[in-house]
């Protein structure tokens, strides 16, 4: 039956809907992030470490996730042991075994060529910010998923705090497409289900506020935002026009999340000619 629902959603969306303009909003840059992170390509505010922000660079780099402040300043790296930086796209924090923690999720997802079978995704507790500068996680899960209608490229990952669930957005299609891993997730290869597609192209980051009610999703140009009602499943709010934020384009701007207290959310490019990006932080006016 829920396939069925998900389905009957995905049809009565008008993949011809504009999104509304406006929302009144304030952008600054917060300053200009190390050269260590040149590449940066996801972005979610912490939940263990209050006004922080984590970060993950391209594909091809060290497993490495870094913490930064409001300057844009490193203020600890995480390496992860015996882990590969494939294509991480995207991170997120949100549950996971312990019910009484929050989890990060780097999502190794990128797949520019469509070649692998296999996406990944890596789950360790999020750690607290202490004296030490550098550390090892040797401690944690490595989630595989599988797309149900062959090899894409994927970049979002959203894990929604109402229900846990984690879901990916494709990105090259003309119009793309929503996919999900209902929570708990399995520790076995986990196929994923394609629910809905949206009429967007080049979808390269997404959050959901920690409360679960604001959403946000990014392409190069252009920033969509929906509110959502506590009784709506996130499926359904893609189903309605989202508002167009205004957003200063970055160079390879692929990172976006919400803030810790969902009053403002951040943005932060790749570098180009070997200048690391700013971190922008937009308010809106309510």
């Amino acid at each position: 039956m829920r396939v069925l629902f998900l389905l009957m959603i995905s049809a009565l969306f008008v993949s011809s809907c504009k999104p509304k303009k406006n929302k009144s909003i304030d952008a600054k840059s917060l300053g200009q992030v190390d050269p260590q992170l040149a590449e940066a390509s996801g972005l979610v505010a912490s939940t263990a470490n209050p006004g922080f922000l984590w970060s993950v660079n391209d594909g091809g780099n060290p497993p490495e996730v870094f913490l930064i402040d409001q300057n844009a300043k490193t203020r600890m790296v995480c390496t992860l042991s015996n882990a590969r930086n494939r294509d991480w796209e995207d991170i997120a924090v949100g549950a996971g075994p312990d019910a009484e923690k929050k989890y990060v999720y780097v999502a190794d997802i990128g797949d520019n060529w469509a070649q692998y079978e296999l996406k990944f995704i890596y789950r360790f507790e999020e750690p607290i910010l202490g004296s030490q500068k550098e550390i090892a996680i040797t401690q944690y899960d490595t989630l595989i998923l599988k797309m149900p209608d062959g090899k894409r490229d994927t970049e979002t990952i959203l894990i929604d705090p109402l229900t846990n669930d984690l879901f990916l957005i494709s990105k090259r299609e003309d119009a793309v497409a929503l996919y999900i891993a209902p929570y708990p997730f399995s520790m076995d290869t986990i196929l994923l289900r394609k629910v809905m597609t949206l009429p967007f192209t080049k979808i390269v980051a997404g959050s959901i506020s920690r409360d679960g009610i604001e959403i946000l999703l990014k392409s190069y140009e252009k920033v969509y935002y929906w509110k959502r009602s506590t009784n709506e499943s996130l499926p359904e709010v893609f189903t309605r026009k989202p508002i167009e934020l205004p957003y200063n384009r970055e160079p390879q701007g692929e990172a976006i999340t919400w803030s810790y207290k969902g009053d403002e959310f951040y943005t932060l490019s790749e570098g180009t000619m070997g200048i690391p990006g700013d971190l922008f932080v937009y308010r809106l006016k309510k």
